[in-house]
């Protein structure tokens, strides 16, 4: 390693400690310097010297070649600079050779060692120090003398960011005391091995994370010397959960097992009735992922001494993980045309998004939709540190004018008004919800806070939502930051219908107060099944305590003053369908069942329409409309079979299979007005993933996967998306067309590269079909 030695004339400089000098400059002098050394080599020697060396070798040790340290001399003074006075001469040399000289660091940063277990981050598949905050680690010191504590001193320094400042907290002085104390940087000799130290590290839990630059300053009687930064020392710190001053700490092991190392989910898409699942393979700790999520944190412009708290951490990461405002990892697109990327549906994983945002320096990868921005965010989250989960909400409203309410409006006849509905119901929305104390609001908000990162509204002029405290937005406390007023109309929102007037004017004609929020999903702990978490976002629905978490909330939106007060009803309007409804490639049917509770006749005008959805609630195109008279006798339940042919819809179905029926009407006696909306999807079908062969790490073995198309029709350009973690990496095949109810079955080769249960993955895509995917469990052993 090279030597800077400098002059030390002014020997009123022994006893400071300069700055660190990383040494990212030029290396051209000192390694002019070091050749100057090498040709110097043992020719002439000072006589006193070796006089000193015989009479106390401990002292002045022979240095060898190879035990050259990167260390340089401080102690120049500003006139010598000026001067020219840099070069080494035969003094600064001798004096180099008393000096207490760093030869080598040893973090001890096996995945295997002390360290990375204790830290939890043994998982992470990269040979760096990674520590979490508020928590020791250990390092050896091989100096080049045994350390004399009586006259020698020794302290680290870490810096962090591109301008570190100690003011900050990212440029941090670590003393070394006689016993480490909780809650600050602090370091102590725990064991002495001749000339090695073995040092105990200790960091507070409020640290800030990132990347450290490492090095040690030495001080003794001769001068000072500080090693120079070696990137292979850089220290990786991030949250800690398992720290029970850190604000994400976690007291469960279950839960700091489920939503903070474990690296495979389930994600839930569909509708309320008909509750899809796929497993999405989260990676965060693949190789070079959290260099990654390193690299976004830099890229979002923000001062690393805010990266100390989580709660600026996730508003950064939603921001970052959409495209719009800063050119963050994922582009949205719900347009149906994917032909300039990758369709949202492909994708299986986090890794191959995030590798390929950082292989292209920072260009938005294409494309992704709720589920794959809510995906990597749990990635991302996961990687530094934070515990989070991937939820999804079935009926999840999207407010446009902070009215608190989702609005449809009508004209006289009862036809909706496309311009003026720019509020909207999404057949199911994904986003996360992450884990932290909230000291920055009232008492009882922390615990877990949704957070989304698909761009729908800006929050502080940017495409970001959240933290929202759960206990907040379930209370209806929507005045709590950030954002819990967008949240609580996602899940609680009630739906008002708005008739035009004929002089142009709006009546509120009807109100829906249970159409929002339902059935809200996340992986269980410990295991695949579906965990229900609506309790946590609302109260039971029509609860006293719902309707008034409602009416608080409203009270705080832009039409407080318009908000419905109940009406009576004696008519009412259900939509059922049977099992877990149609199928692909079939007729749809459900069941309209329309009740007269009055001990009087009804006459109902209802109005049907089926139209074609994105998920997102977004109207596509209208299918079929229709117009029935029915008549209701007292007390009477009347049951209607409602069917739509596949011939009416095989040609306009996008995406997600996503189709709405809109049923409206008047009873005719009272002028009552009936208005629902069904949600549901056509369920397509699974692959079916066989492993064959004995899986060992190491060992060739394959798969089969297998699909029928379920359509009388051919499917085109028909592609076959397979990863697993530990097992394959993200792999595209373009099979080509299939047939009309064509049965194809494709082999993969793969070598298993780690051990334990591991989740073979594989979707398909084309234009016909989309959401095709299946999973399978393969035990490889070592």
């Amino acid at each position: 390693m090279p030597v800077e030695p400098r002059s030390i004339r002014d020997r009123s400089a022994v006893g400071r400690f300069p700055s660190v000098t990383l040494g990212f400059g030029d290396d051209t002098d000192e390694e002019l310097e070091k050749e100057e050394l090498e040709e110097e080599g043992d020719k002439k020697e000072n006589g006193c010297l070796r006089w000193l060396r015989k009479v106390c070798p401990c002292c002045c040790p022979k240095t060898k070649d190879d035990d050259v340290t990167e260390t340089e001399v401080t102690g120049l003074d500003d006139t010598e600079k000026e001067e020219g006075v840099n070069k080494p001469t035969t003094e600064d040399k001798e004096l180099n050779k008393l000096l207490l000289n760093v030869l080598s660091i040893d973090l001890m940063k096996s995945k295997s060692g002390q360290n990375r277990q204790e830290h939890h981050t043994d998982l992470y598949q990269t040979e760096n120090l990674i520590i979490r905050r508020g928590q020791t680690f250990q390092m050896w010191i091989t100096l080049s003398r045994p350390f004399n504590p009586s006259s020698d001193e020794l302290r680290l320094e870490l810096k962090t960011g591109s301008l570190p400042t100690v003011a900050k907290g990212t440029h941090v002085i670590i003393p070394l005391v006689e016993e480490l104390q909780d809650g600050c940087w602090e370091a102590a000799i725990v064991e002495k091995d001749n000339k090695r130290i073995k040092m105990s590290v200790n960091s507070p839990p409020d640290a800030v994370i990132g990347r450290y630059q490492l090095t040690v300053e030495t001080n003794c009687p001769d001068g000072q010397a500080v090693s120079t930064h070696n990137p292979d020392n850089d220290i990786y710190m991030l949250f800690n959960p398992w720290c029970e001053d850190d604000t994400v700490f976690m007291d469960s092991e279950d839960e700091q097992q489920e939503y903070v190392l474990n690296d495979i989910g389930r994600i839930y898409y569909g509708t309320q009735n008909q509750i899809g699942v796929r497993t999405w393979n989260y990676g965060q700790f693949d190789d070079g992922i959290l260099a990654v999520c390193l690299f976004v944190l830099e890229k979002s412009g923000t001062h690393s001494s805010g990266w100390r708290d989580p709660i600026n951490v996730v508003r950064i990461i939603s921001a970052m993980v959409n495209s719009p405002d800063d050119d963050g990892i994922l582009e949205g697109n719900w347009s149906g045309d994917y032909s300039l990327g990758t369709s949202p549906a492909v994708w299986s994983g986090s890794v191959e998004i995030l590798t390929e945002y950082h292989k292209n320096k920072g260009t938005p990868v294409r494309y992704g939709q709720c589920w794959v921005f809510a995906g990597v965010v749990t990635t991302v989250l996961r990687c530094l540190g934070i515990p989070s989960r991937t939820v999804t909400n079935f009926d999840s409203a999207h407010d446009t004018d902070v009215s608190l309410t989702t609005d449809v409006y009508l004209d006289e006849n009862l036809d909706p008004l496309e311009h003026l509905n720019s509020d909207s119901i999404w057949n199911f929305h994904v986003w996360n919800d992450c884990w932290m104390a909230r000291p920055d609001l009232p008492a009882g908000n922390g615990g877990w806070q949704a957070v989304d990162a698909t761009p729908q509204e800006t929050s502080q002029g940017t495409f970001r939502c959240g933290p929202a405290s759960l206990a907040a937005v379930r209370n209806g406390q929507v005045f709590l930051k950030h954002d819990s007023p967008f949240v609580f109309a996602e899940v609680n929102s009630d739906k008002i219908y708005w008739q035009r007037n004929v002089d142009g004017t709006f009546s509120m004609i009807y109100s829906e107060k249970k159409k929002v929020g339902h059935y809200i999903s996340t992986k269980a702990v410990g295991s695949d099944d579906r965990m229900d978490i609506t309790h946590l976002y609302k109260h039971p629905e029509g609860s006293e305590e719902e309707r008034i978490a409602v009416e608080t909330a409203c009270s705080y939106g832009s039409k407080a003053e318009a908000y419905s007060s109940p009406t009576a009803e004696d008519v009412s309007v259900e939509v059922t369908m049977d099992g877990g409804g149609p199928r692909m490639g079939k007729d749809a049917e459900l069941t309209i069942i329309l009740t007269n509770s009055s001990s009087e006749e009804r006459k109902v005008m209802l109005h049907s329409q089926v139209a074609v959805m994105y998920y997102t609630g977004v109207h596509k195109a209208t299918v079929r409309r229709d117009r029935t008279d029915v008549d209701l006798l007292p007390n009477q339940k009347k049951i209607l079979e409602w069917t739509l042919a596949y011939k009416d819809y095989k040609d306009q179905l996008i995406d997600q299979a996503a189709l709405m029926l809109t049923l409206s009407g008047r009873v005719r006696e009272t002028q009552q007005v009936l208005a629902t909306q069904f949600s549901f999807r056509l369920r397509t079908p699974d692959l079916s993933i066989k492993p064959i062969g004995k899986a060992v790490v190491g060992q060739k073995m394959s798969a089969e996967i297998s699909f029928t198309n379920p359509l009388p029709q051919t499917l085109k350009n028909v592609t076959f998306h397979l990863e697993g973690l530990g097992l394959l990496t993200a792999k595209m095949i373009h099979y080509g067309n299939i047939g009309s109810l064509a049965s194809v079955t494709l082999t993969e080769h793969f070598v298993p590269s780690l051990p334990g249960t591991r989740k073979l993955v594989a979707s398909l895509d084309c234009k016909q079909l989309t959401q095709v995917h299946g999973v399978t469990d393969v035990e490889v052993r070592e």
